[in-house]
């Protein structure tokens, strides 16, 4: 064989050979590796080998060098629209806004999957909004921490009790094949505001940091006695969604083994968690299916047997299609987070989140907080100073960790609050009194979902509220009726401008008192008057009977009899058919109002059933003219799927163990008796 053609053949085996290594080292989510690869067999005016090679650099985080691969692809003729999106984001990515913004205009006129156009009008937004961005105005200084940084990455800072945590890779050992650096561990420094002392930098014990497997951020509680960490990407299985969220806390001394907390989800990457001061709200990221896009922000609420429940995703003023991450709630209530889907200066800026007027609002840090590069995971230690990391230009090297404090001489921040008891009467005195386990919601205008909360022993609530906006609070428990009430800020708020003090916190309270649910026993319906020898419901008693609505809908577990009673000036029949059909028109109000008729029966009793026997005065006559409610059946309320299996003994072994050795368990031991 001519030697020419020999060597075409070996170069054109090796090709072929090196692109199906990289292939499989991009589908292991083994993107270092694959650049490698991919650069080896890259071909200048292949489309597919240039995409390829473009996102292997995007997806291992380094989108500015991916610029000239897919300016490659596309002039190649690549036939994947994502390739526009994706070069403009490049370009961005290296501060070339101009040019950016022509791709994606060039773009959307000629685009044809649904998908990508959208990220394509969102991201021309973003551009477009990007001088509103540069123009904001702070008072903001920043500074390298550079005690604490060295060429390798230190990220996710967090301060508890005179130590600042932080992630890192400075220490080497095995490479992670995704980003061709070695595997992260979770650090821990004594510092003194910004002063920290490197005598003190030690690695937490091994029992968290796995020299095989990427620890990631970490969050802590107030007393430092428990932490939730993110963990994961050992590198054995195919993917990158092999990340959790991981529970442990110091029991004799000791840390107790890790495990995953059950709001983690094994088919989703769940990372970045951070807590809230009381501990009670859990925020993280996860890309799990039902979200916004990429990556989403998510919040969990720890219920009484100190299990993460009721995961929520923050909605879509808060995600976007791109990826939020690294939440961090500020005393003031504000949500700082990362995102490179609001309108920002290039790769991930840091975002602040608030509350105004009812509705939520996203506003970019600005400079010097962000810049072209990355910048994520804040941290504040109060209200003006804090820690972030950034892999700006100027930095050590990878990632670096920044400290920041705000010099606004204007800053002033009003903390609103609306705390409370749960309640129920006592059976036998009537006296009210606390209401354990009870689960507690702020409700907006609209019904949807604020927070909300599980009552402890002393049956407390506690919720931030906002200025200037009405909410509904709604409080079940099981055997009880749900109780709901409105609550309103309108009017009561603060004059900044009167204020002396940087932090200023209002206090307001409101108890919440639940009924019993008793089958069979009648319970009266104040205020449900008649016309003489009328069933008509009047405007009047259309208001008693709306609030009835109420609590038909808030208890979808029970079906009632709603009873109609005379008083004893006409023949009994006469009042029985009366009361009959009285009951029966309030029945049918309530179906107008959404309620199912086969939860409601109507039953009228006529005189049958008189409160005072001899009545002679018109006000004693009134109040054997009554109607009642009693609950005749009642399906109790579906509880978490893992209580229900401990009460019935349906557990698996590994469930019991789980039980027995309770290190899954957020509260303490004493916290839960």
């Amino acid at each position: 064989m001519n030697k020419a053609l020999i060597l075409i053949f070996v170069v054109v085996l090796g090709s072929c050979s090196s692109m199906k290594k990289a292939e499989k080292s991009f589908l292991n989510g083994e993107y270092n590796s694959a650049i490698l690869m991919y650069q080896k067999s890259l071909k200048p005016n292949d489309p597919v080998s240039n995409f390829k090679l473009a996102e292997a650099y995007r997806k291992s985080n380094r989108l500015h060098e991916a610029e000239p691969f897919y300016r490659a692809s596309l002039n190649a003729g690549i036939d994947d629209e994502s390739a526009n999106y994706y070069y403009a984001s490049s370009l961005k990515a290296n501060q070339k806004y101009d040019e950016a913004k022509k791709v994606l205009e060039d773009y959307l006129n000629k685009g044809q999957e649904e998908e990508v156009v959208a990220l394509a009008q969102k991201e021309l937004s973003n551009i477009e909004g990007l001088t509103t961005v540069k123009e904001k105005v702070n008072y903001f200084r920043v500074k390298n921490l550079e005690e604490i940084n060295t060429p390798s990455a230190e990220y996710s800072p967090v301060y508890n009790n005179g130590f600042l945590y932080f992630t890192s890779n400075r220490d080497g050992g095995k490479i992670y094949k995704t980003t061709g650096t070695p595997f992260t561990d979770i650090y821990k420094i004594k510092t003194k505001g910004a002063k920290v002392d490197l005598n003190t930098l030690t690695p937490l014990p091994e029992i968290i940091n796995d020299p095989n497997i990427n620890e990631g951020s970490i969050a802590i509680s107030q007393d430092g006695s428990s932490v939730i960490y993110a963990k994961g990407n050992n590198g054995k299985y195919s993917g990158t969604n092999e990340v959790d969220l991981y529970f442990t806390r110091v029991r004799n001394g000791r840390w107790t083994k890790p495990r995953i907390i059950n709001a983690s989800r094994r088919d989703s990457w769940d990372s970045s968690p951070a807590l809230s001061s009381d501990g009670k709200t859990l925020y993280f990221a996860s890309n799990r299916e039902g979200g916004f896009g990429g990556i989403d922000l998510y919040t969990a609420k720890l219920n009484r047997r100190g299990r993460w429940v009721d995961v929520r995703n923050l909605g879509d003023k808060i995600n976007t299609p791109g990826n939020e991450v690294f939440p961090f709630i500020a005393e003031d209530g504000q949500l700082y987070f990362s995102s490179d889907g609001h309108p920002g200066m290039g790769g991930a800026d840091i975002f602040i989140s608030r509350r105004e007027n009812g509705e939520i609002i996203v506003e970019n840090a600005g400079e010097p907080i962000n810049s072209p590069k990355d910048d994520f995971g804040i941290y504040l230690f109060n209200e003006t100073r804090g820690f972030f990391t950034s892999n700006r230009d100027g930095g050590k090297g990878d990632d670096d960790i920044y400290t920041f404090v705000n010099d606004d001489p204007n800053l002033k921040i009003v903390n609103y609050f609306l705390s409370g008891t749960t309640q129920t009467p006592d059976l036998e005195t009537g006296e009210l009194k606390p209401l354990a386990n009870t689960k507690v919601y702020l409700l907006d205008e609209d019904g949807q979902i604020i927070d909300e909360d599980y009552t402890q022993v002393d049956g407390k609530y506690n919720f931030r509220v906002y200025s200037e906006e009405n909410y509904d609070l709604l409080a079940e428990k099981e055997n009880y009726f749900t109780t709901r009430k409105p609550f309103s800020t309108v009017g009561k708020s603060v004059d900044r401008t009167k204020l002396e003090n940087t932090v200023t916190n209002v206090n307001f309270t409101m108890d919440l008192p639940l009924d019993q649910i008793i089958i069979e026993k009648p319970i009266l319906v104040e205020n449900i008057y008649y016309d003489l020898d009328k069933s008509d419901i009047r405007p009047d008693a259309a208001l008693e009977l709306d609030k009835l609505v109420v609590m038909m809908k808030d208890n979808p577990e029970i079906t009632i009899e709603l009873s109609s009673h005379t008083d004893a000036r006409a023949d009994d029949n006469y009042n029985m058919s009366l009361s009959q059909r009285r009951a029966k028109s309030a029945v049918d109000y309530i179906v107008s109002k959404g309620v199912d008729y086969n939860r409601l029966i109507p039953k009228g009793y006529g005189e049958t059933h008189l409160k005072i026997k001899e009545a002679q005065t018109e006000e004693e006559h009134q109040i054997n003219r009554r109607t009642e409610f009693k609950v005749t059946k009642y399906k109790k309320k579906k509880q978490e799927k893992e209580e229900v299996l401990l009460e019935e003994g349906q557990v698996t072994t590994e469930v019991i163990q789980e039980e027995d050795d309770d290190t899954d368990r957020y509260f303490t031991d004493e916290d839960e008796n």
